[in-house]
């Protein structure tokens, strides 16, 4: 059985179509089922106007793992391919069809979604996009990543869960790889909101039973079990993008690249007044990450010879990205001197509005097909309302769940002694991170490498200590005048910082409200997820108390 929920997430019966057609080319027998959302008029997003369908390009909301089992149950299918899924719940499903859980059973569904939330992310979770080279806690050889296992758990019905991979396989999972994606973009640890339930982390802890086996324990439902609203996308025009890069080489390479900026900036505002503002820059090679560097005029010309300077804009009209082009073209006869390589390009730009809808507002079809040398009948489409609670079914599987033994510690690469006080440390001496976005917002981990010394590393770790590391990232220009310094810190007061522990694991989840540049979609950074803010971060110097 296999869930497929992606690319065609806004047409799964052409998906389903595609798949038949390569099924019956190969000569495969195939049964496929189909999951999507139904709009029901007058429901659903208030961004909808009249004649908006959903799943023709239209709002698409976030369903859970009930219409997946819905299709194991009623079609025994090969495949199953969904609409828009919370990726939690496709892993969830075939738990809950094979342990024959019920929708209220929502200690072991909470269970369960740890285990999913723990696998969404594939390799992540057995040492790839954790591997380090030169940071002792994370050095993981590079041949190790070459045979990366993907994990797999181990779940029994009431609930025990195990994450895995294959015995003998390369990368790592330990408690820190288990830490690291526990945290990873869930926001407030006390309240992972799924569609199928909403999960406490707060006390969940790992215990690794061998090198390729964890135990996961702890999680459990919240206050408020079930969300009674869903997250629904609703796709708005957001006008246009447009970008443009050059390189300069040699000395006064920063500056020729301050004048370049400067120049299609005030060719831009000549032709049509405001849109230098419009647009954000970075020096590729540099400073494009927008983080840890004060002031750029601190580094020597010497120690740069070799820079990108980039430009992104985000214009309401065609007209002006395709000038903003032509402006930047111009750099090669109107610019300074030795500018190669340019590119440049633009494109329409669509962004994925939030939005929250009631849960008795959501509804969802299931089909089924086969390829035409299957023996079973096509099936007619099957509307369901989200709410509905399947009748409790017996379970008829059971797994063999490993035996604890004598490979006892809690983390096998924890530090055996707390982190020195009174001198100035980069953190990451003390800790490591993981960084991921939600739409506008950051989030990052902090993961001590001495569990104990979470106490002292929660007197560092301040909203204040937060917001001055994220507060370049604000800046639009590499060479900011006092005008966009001032504007800068306007856009600062809108950030807001979030801190939440979790103490089965001694780590703190750091979330960032509004930092992102308006989030994936319409951001103008090179770096428009975040994700590289977990490990310049660690490189903040901090000084932990006694």
């Amino acid at each position: 059985m296999f869930v497929w929920s992606s690319c065609w997430e806004v047409d799964p019966i052409g998906a389903k179509k595609e798949v038949l057609d390569a099924a019956n080319k190969l000569g495969l027998d195939v049964v496929v089922a189909v999951a999507y959302e139904v709009l029901k008029p007058g429901l659903g997003s208030s961004l909808l106007g009249e004649g908006s369908k959903t799943m023709e390009g239209g709002a698409s909301t976030y369903l859970g793992a009930a219409p997946i089992v819905h299709c194991l149950e009623k079609y025994k299918p090969h495949v199953v391919i969904t609409s828009r899924v919370a990726d939690a719940a496709l892993f969830l499903a075939p738990m809950v069809y094979e342990l024959g859980w019920n929708w209220n059973d929502f200690k072991q569904l909470a269970q369960g979604s740890l285990a999913a939330h723990l696998l969404e992310c594939g390799c992540q979770l057995t040492g790839g996009y954790f591997m380090h080279p030169g940071d002792e806690y994370r050095d993981i050889s590079f041949e190790k990543l070459l045979d990366l296992s993907l994990p797999y758990a181990v779940i029994s019905y009431e609930g025990e869960v195990f994450v895995a991979k294959t015995v003998g396989s390369g990368g790592i999972l330990n408690y820190n790889t288990c830490a690291e994606q526990l945290l990873y973009e869930v926001g407030d640890p006390s309240a992972y909101i799924t569609p199928d339930v909403v999960v406490d982390f707060q006390d969940v802890y790992f215990k690794s039973l061998s090198e390729d086996i964890v135990s996961c324990k702890g999680a459990k439902p919240s206050e408020t079990a079930l969300p009674d609203r869903l997250l629904q996308l609703v796709p708005l025009e957001y006008g246009w993008k447009a970008w443009g890069e050059i390189s300069y080489g040699g000395r006064g390479c920063l500056k020729r690249a301050e004048a370049a900026e400067f120049l299609v900036r005030s060719w831009m505002d000549e032709t049509y007044p405001g849109t230098k503002d419009c647009l954000s820059s970075y020096i590729i090679g540099y400073n494009s990450l927008k983080i840890g560097i004060a002031d750029i005029h601190n580094l020597s010309e010497k120690q740069t010879l070799d820079i990108r300077l980039r430009m992104d804009g985000l214009f309401k009209q065609k007209e002006h990205a395709v000038h903003f082009s032509e402006e930047f073209m111009a750099l090669y006869t109107n610019g300074p001197a030795g500018g190669g390589g340019i590119c440049t390009g633009q494109k329409k730009e669509i962004i994925l509005q939030k939005e929250l809808v009631e849960r008795q507002n959501v509804y969802w079809k299931t089909a089924m097909s086969q390829t035409k040398t299957t023996n079973q009948c096509s099936q007619n489409p099957i509307c369901q309302d989200f709410n509905q609670i399947h009748s409790p079914r017996e379970h008829s599987h059971t797994f063999d769940i490993p035996k604890d033994n004598s490979f006892d510690e809690i983390n096998s690469s924890a530090l055996t002694s707390a982190a020195p006080s009174g001198k100035r440390i980069p953190l990451y001496e003390v800790a490591h991170s993981r960084a991921g976005d939600k739409g506008n917002d950051l989030n990052f981990s902090i993961i001590p490498h001495f569990p104990r010394d979470i106490d002292r590393l929660k007197m560092v770790i301040t909203p204040n200590w937060v917001k001055n590391i994220v507060s370049h990232l604000l800046d639009t220009s590499c060479f900011p005048s006092p005008e966009a310094i001032e504007h800068r810190n306007t856009l600062l007061d809108q950030v807001n910082i979030e801190l939440y522990e979790a103490k089965g694991i001694n780590s703190l989840n750091v979330v960032v409200r509004n930092i992102l540049d308006g989030g994936v979609n319409c951001s103008r950074r090179i770096d428009r997820h975040g994700k590289t803010l977990s490990d310049l971060v660690l490189c903040q110097e901090i000084m932990l108390p006694e």
